[in-house]
């Protein structure tokens, strides 16, 4: 499981971890595209509260989620971004992992500076239609992935001031679900049920993207 603010790299540190042990990547919003295209029981629940203009509830996200974790080439692992931002949510995956006779077993939390977010996003852009980020593209430009055809635009939340309202939001949201896993390790390291816990693994995510990935390998293979 990746965690960290925006702009901490995880969904590129992620592609990179996948190709490294061959698992797959679930992303939330990729995930509930792709429900609410094939129309899958959750994905229609799930439109219709988009259509609304409403949040689409946690049951919801986790019983896409969960569909998702099912499919087959899920089976051997899988790297899980943006799908835990409250301890609620993160209760729901657990419970839905044993749901599938699964559990998490590695958190990993990037860590970086205010200073390095405000300058990382203030020159992102993200394609409108994969989703794919890059640093210093001009909105406007077509995407250059193999096949996709879309446009990269500049979100409006990675304007200065929406950082600092993104920063704060996280903060408060994601300090008690780095708390609650660090808990879940503790209870599964003192019984013996020790194999099953989460580790929680803190990663540096200041510096060039050769240079997290390896510190996130290193810790990884430790």
């Amino acid at each position: 499981l990746l965690l960290g603010p925006p702009g901490a790299g995880k969904g590129t540190q992620g592609e990179r971890i996948s190709d490294r042990l061959g698992i797959p990547v679930l992303a939330t919003g990729n995930v509930l595209r792709n429900a609410v295209r094939n129309g899958t029981d959750q994905g229609l629940a799930a439109k219709a509260y988009m259509n609304r203009g409403d949040l689409v509830p946690d049951a919801v996200i986790l019983g896409i989620i969960k569909e998702a974790l099912a499919q087959p080439e899920m089976k051997g692992g899988v790297i899980l971004d943006g799908v835990v931002r409250t301890v609620a949510q993160a209760e729901g995956l657990s419970n839905a992992l044993a749901d599938l006779g699964r559990h998490l077993d590695t958190v990993l939390l990037f860590e970086v500076t205010d200073e390095d977010l405000v300058r990382r996003l203030g020159g992102r852009t993200v394609c409108e239609r994969c989703q794919t980020p890059y640093t210093g593209m001009e909105s406007g430009s077509p995407c250059p992935k193999p096949g996709c055809g879309g446009t990269v635009v500049r979100r409006m939340d990675d304007e200065p001031q929406a950082i600092t309202t993104r920063m704060k939001a996280y903060r408060a949201q994601t300090a008690p679900v780095i708390d609650w896993y660090r808990g879940q390790g503790s209870k599964a390291a003192s019984s013996s049920a020790k194999a099953n816990g989460t580790r929680v693994l803190t990663v540096d995510a200041a510096g060039a993207v050769d240079e997290v990935t390896q510190r996130v390998l290193r810790q990884l293979e430790e």
